[in-house]
């Protein structure tokens, strides 16, 4: 009884580290100006866009080794690096602000993320399978994620403060012991035992580091089922876009808005995507061709706010925003309502993976165009939502008379959905029910972040 008393307290010790670490690594004022600060310095939005490059290639190149480091030593230990080297950036902007310190500050942003990357879930997992209170780790994870949410408004509220008050320096020098802070919160969590088990396949994981052999497994998978490969390419692309947000501040600076008050002004832009997301489940049911009419309904925002180049430009980003994100929820539940068995998690990692290649589409088309190269592929990824997004259809069995009947003959089943190859002889076709949308509906609203 005393053991089982101990464990539920470490747990919920354990919980409200989670909590305070998730409010500070995100209550970063440089997140809403960092953008601004390159430009002031000299920086195109060419070379800009080359810097976010160099941040999403270290991330994506650095995940399974780092990811492999936290598993074999220790994840708490990853946690507290990852606030160090994040902290390391910001004082190399802070102090040598210049085109070679942002380069690396952003490698070393992106170790830290490669580094941050599931520990955290790891150790709620742990933390709560030791307290034997596993069947808590869905709640707790999402409480965790709307705490990375909230931690923005006070960064935002700070930057603005900070702005004011003693320029970039003072920004940077903050946004460092925020890192640092969320670093010391980290070193107090006391590692749980490993559990022999993981997450369940609905736990809400946030991103995960898709390790080479899922990756080929996945690859091999959708080389045999052509219907799933578009519906990972549109959804990892569409994914990709969401990096248009690094932008925000640039366009409104740009339009008129003082800097004074930008990061406040810009805040409103994800605050339209969460709420948009937490529309999302009203687009379970759409046809493909509604969805594709919404993702154009996001590009004719931004392009109408490009031409009327004006402080109030920003508000129809924010409802081409919304309307983005509204559609993402659909786009990802119909990405898991297409996979189902031990396909699942293969075919998650292929798509995250095409999701880094969206966004260096994205900071690709930006260096070339500038915004209209972002509403191109938005209108891209309207018409790939019309071609592929349909709901799968799931094949029922006609029914037989018991004598022809042979349930001792062994399974041959697919693990995808039947539709996948196409209708079969002596089945008939029912629309399935969308089962994904919930939770692809809060890791939508939880995953807002300038980043």
């Amino acid at each position: 009884m005393i053991i089982d008393h101990l464990r539920h307290r470490r747990a919920r010790r354990l919980v409200g580290l989670a909590l305070v670490w998730a409010v500070l690594s995100e209550a970063v004022p440089l997140y809403p100006l960092y953008s601004l600060l390159f430009a002031d310095h000299g920086l195109s939005e060419a070379q800009i866009s080359g810097l976010f490059a160099v941040w999403a290639v270290t991330t994506v190149v650095a995940q399974v080794p780092c990811g492999a480091l936290a598993d074999r030593f220790s994840r708490r230990a990853a946690l507290v690096l990852s606030g160090v080297l994040q902290a390391a950036g910001y004082v190399l902007w802070t102090a040598w602000p210049g085109p070679a310190a942002f380069t690396a500050g952003f490698v070393l942003w992106g170790l830290a993320l490669a580094l941050s990357v599931g520990a955290l879930e790891a150790l709620v997992w742990d933390g709560l399978a030791a307290a034997g209170e596993e069947h808590r780790y869905a709640r707790v994870i999402r409480r965790v994620r709307a705490a990375q949410l909230l931690g923005q408004l006070p960064g935002t509220l700070a930057a603005v403060a900070l702005a004011s008050w003693g320029g970039y320096p003072a920004v940077g020098w903050a946004s460092a012991a925020s890192c640092v802070l969320a670093a010391g919160v980290a070193a107090l969590v006391r590692e749980p035992p490993r559990s022999a088990a993981g997450p369940p396949e609905d736990a809400d994981l946030g991103e995960t580091a898709a390790a080479p052999g899922a990756l080929r497994q996945g690859l091999g998978v959708l080389l045999h089922h052509r219907r799933l490969a578009g519906v990972v390419l549109v959804v990892g692309l569409l994914t990709g876009l969401d990096a248009v947000d690094e932008y925000t501040p640039l366009l409104a600076r740009a339009w008129g808005v003082p800097d004074a008050v930008n990061p406040i002004v810009v805040l409103v832009i994800p605050m339209a995507g969460a709420l948009g997301a937490a529309l999302g489940d009203r687009l379970a049911g759409a046809r493909p061709l509604a969805l594709g009419l919404w993702l154009l309904l996001a590009a004719a925002g931004l392009e109408a706010a490009d031409l009327a180049h004006r402080a109030a430009g920003t508000a129809l980003v924010a409802l081409g925003y919304g309307a983005y994100r509204a559609v993402l929820v659909v786009a990802d539940a119909r990405l898991q309502e297409h996979v189902v068995g031990d396909a699942r998690a293969t075919v998650t990692s292929v798509a995250g993976v095409v999701s880094q290649l969206g966004s260096l589409a994205l900071f690709g088309a930006w260096a070339l165009w500038g915004l209209p190269g972002a509403v191109l592929l938005f209108g891209l990824c309207a018409v790939g939502a019309w071609v592929a997004l349909r709901p799968p259809v799931v094949l029922l069995p006609e029914a037989q008379p018991l004598e022809t009947a042979s349930p001792s003959t062994p399974s041959t089943a697919s693990p995808y959905r039947s539709s996948l190859a196409g209708p079969t002889p002596g089945m008939r076709a029912r629309p399935a029910v969308s089962e994904g949308v919930v939770s692809a509906m809060a890791t939508s609203v939880a995953s807002v972040k300038t980043t």
